[in-house]
C-alpha cells in the first residue's frame, strides 16, 4: 500500500468535525468525543492499508468485497467490518466508508452537518 493513500485516508479522518487521534491497544483510532470511529490498527505495520469502520447503508456492498470481513471481537455485531485494502483501493470508497462510520458514532448535532 502506498504510504500516499495511508496519509491522505488518515487525513481525511482527522480532518472531520472534532475528529482525534488515539492510541489505544497500540493501535491508532480516530475518536469523535470518546467513540471510535475508525480502527486503522497497529502503529508499526507492514500489512498495507488496514482499517476497521462501522456501516449501515453500505455494509452489504462491502461485504461484497473479498478483502472485506466482518470486525473481530464482537464488534461485527454492532456492523464493524474490517477491510484489508489492495494496493488499488480507491481512496474516495474509503473515504466514503470512514464518513458512514463518524456519522453513525457522531453526536447528532455533528452528524447532521
Amino acid at each position: 500500500m502506498t504510504s500516499s493513500l495511508s496519509d491522505e485516508v488518515r487525513a481525511h479522518a482527522a480532518g472531520l468535525p472534532e475528529a482525534w487521534e488515539d492510541h489505544p491497544w497500540g493501535e491508532t483510532v480516530y475518536k469523535v468525543g470518546k467513540k471510535v470511529f475508525v480502527f486503522f490498527g497497529m502503529l508499526e505495520s507492514d500489512t498495507g492499508l488496514s482499517l476497521t469502520v462501522k456501516l449501515r447503508d453500505s455494509h452489504d456492498e462491502a461485504m461484497a468485497f473479498d478483502w472485506v470481513e466482518p470486525a473481530r471481537y464482537g464488534l461485527d455485531r454492532g456492523g464493524w467490518v474490517t477491510c484489508l485494502a489492495p494496493d488499488d483501493m480507491p481512496a474516495d470508497m474509503i473515504t466514503g466508508w470512514i464518513d458512514e462510520s463518524y456519522r453513525l458514532v457522531a453526536p447528532r448535532r455533528l452528524a447532521s452537518g
